[in-house]
């Protein structure tokens, strides 16, 4: 087994999952069923999560079966690439907007006005179809590098990949090598991404950890959406980073862990702090004890996030120890 399988194992997920997501979402609005459509949204968020590392595994399977004594069709994998690298952006389009979705379930008191949250599900509804048509465009072109006679000559380069193939190097030439400024800006970006991480969602763990039982629960839960702020501003500004100097990141094992983190403990966010599920604890007023559950929640949650900045921390410390890309 090797890195190459990663990708392998997961790139099925994202692509069934834009289309199990938008399934029940369309039910729910049908329905008229808000446990269903919290449920969807919750659905499409985690699976904006796992299209990270999915998008991460690509550009190292590619070297592995470079390497190897299989001769990979360069345009359709630049053609596959671009599409990627599309679905990507328009999956954490959708998932942010549905993460906003799942948080206006999680308020306890002033909930979104009725106009608000149709915005909010009409946007995700319309992006989670394009979304689906991208990750269909990605799945034909991927499985069109090792079976081209599914397509006939003239199919071969899609048009959501050739659009996509231009604009990977494009974005790798403006962060490498555009400005001196860029990469220490984006540097700054990600760091003050980390501080709102660590405030909101590592203050909001620490009370439930029964530290600092003076505060009751509520307000610190109502400043939850900066810590997601910094987790949005951290995605863009990885994948910005990774675009830039792929296989600095791809072949680097602290860089795998940092990913299987930031996708549980962003599975973690998403399941128990934004969804409804969180209003009992909500409620817990000063000197108020939370359950053994919480805790168990908030511990694990605080050190996945402590893990993952340390891996991030020591990621440039490796550089000298990785293979070189191509």
């Amino acid at each position: 087994m090797n890195l190459a399988h990663i990708h392998l194992l997961l790139n099925h997920w994202p692509i069934i999952g834009a289309f199990v997501g938008l399934f029940l979402f369309l039910v729910a609005f049908l329905a008229n069923s808000d446990d269903l459509k919290q449920t969807s949204l919750a659905f499409f968020t985690l699976i904006a999560l796992l299209t990270i590392p999915t998008y991460f595994s690509g550009d190292v399977a590619n070297e592995v079966l470079r390497e190897s004594s299989t001769q990979l069709p360069k345009a359709l994998v630049n053609t596959h690439q671009g599409a990627a690298l599309l679905s990507l952006v328009f999956m954490e389009l959708t998932g942010g907007l549905a993460l906003i979705g799942l948080w206006q379930f999680s308020r306890m008191s002033r909930p979104a006005p009725a106009p608000v949250a149709r915005w909010n599900f009409t946007l995700v509804l319309i992006l989670s179809i394009v979304t689906a048509g991208m990750m269909t465009a990605t799945g034909n072109t991927g499985g069109a590098i090792r079976h081209p006679e599914i397509l006939s000559a003239e199919d071969a380069a899609s048009a959501v990949g050739a659009i996509g193939s231009k604009i990977v190097p494009s974005v790798s030439h403006f962060v490498t090598a555009s400005s001196r400024w860029v990469w220490p800006v984006l540097e700054t970006l990600h760091f003050l991404g980390l501080i709102l991480i660590v405030a909101a969602i590592g203050g909001l763990n620490l009370r439930l950890l029964g530290f600092v039982k003076d505060l009751p629960v509520a307000p610190l839960h109502r400043l939850l959406p900066w810590g997601i702020a910094g987790l949005v501003i951290n995605i863009i500004t990885g994948i910005l980073f990774f675009v830039g100097m792929p296989f600095f990141y791809a072949w680097n094992p602290l860089f795998h862990l940092k990913m299987a983190g930031v996708v549980v403990a962003g599975a973690t966010l998403v399941l128990f702090n934004c969804t409804s599920a969180f209003r009992s604890w909500a409620t817990l007023g000063p000197g108020e004890d939370p359950p053994a559950v919480a805790k168990f929640i908030a511990a694990s949650s605080l050190i996945l996030w402590l893990v993952i900045i340390v891996l991030g921390r020591y990621l440039p410390l490796t550089q000298e120890s990785l293979r070189a890309g191509p």
